[in-house]
């Protein structure tokens, strides 16, 4: 039997980059390959849920998306889950930090890489959909090479309620101006935090 940790299934609309506004049915996964000091989500509390559960669960949603969400979920077996998702024609995302590569399975791929604070990891995943950076004040240079293999290309501000964990990245004009002033990216911004909605 196929067990999955799983962390909250819940049906809600995407507040990031491209998809902004688009109800999918999130599974967020417990676990992560990395520890960002300004994740916002408690990855290592979950539970164990059978695969029959999860599907249970997505289709009791009146929705045809899904996006894989995390902690890490390439770290799951996704292949199994999504040929069964597939048996009801769910279109399938996922967001990973792209250190595991992703099934073929997968529909829409987003990368939101962690590379600036993980100098010694590797990006395994370099081509997808989307590359979503996390903006901390690092060297937008650092991304040339991974760019292109990805469509859509967005910066999103740090977020935490920390300031001194945001540093820089939490202010939203100055993130403004660093789009303006490099051709080829986009702002995306959390706007279900704004929302108050998960």
């Amino acid at each position: 039997m196929n067990i999955y940790p799983v962390v909250e299934i819940f049906h809600s609309v995407q507040g990031e980059a491209f998809h902004t506004g688009v109800p999918h049915v999130f599974i967020r996964f417990g676990n992560c390959n990395l520890r960002c000091e300004w994740c916002d989500t408690d990855f290592l509390t979950y539970k164990d849920m059978s695969l029959k559960e999860i599907i249970d669960q997505v289709l009791s949603y009146d929705c045809n998306r899904v996006i894989f969400t995390g902690g890490e979920p390439c770290m799951q077996d996704l292949d199994t889950i999504g040929r069964e998702l597939k048996k009801h024609n769910i279109h399938l995302s996922v967001e990973t930090n792209g250190t595991i590569k992703v099934p073929e399975i997968i529909d829409w791929i987003c990368v939101s890489p962690k590379d600036q604070l993980y100098p010694n990891v590797t990006i395994k995943q370099r081509n997808g959909d989307e590359l979503k950076v996390v903006y901390c004040g690092q060297d937008l240079t650092l991304y040339d090479d991974l760019k292109m293999g990805f469509k859509h290309h967005y910066i999103q501000p740090c977020y935490h309620e920390n300031e001194s964990i945001a540093h820089n990245g939490r202010s939203f004009s100055l993130v403004e101006k660093i789009v303006k002033s490099n051709p080829g990216w986009r702002l995306s911004l959390q706007t279900h935090k704004w929302m108050g909605v998960d």
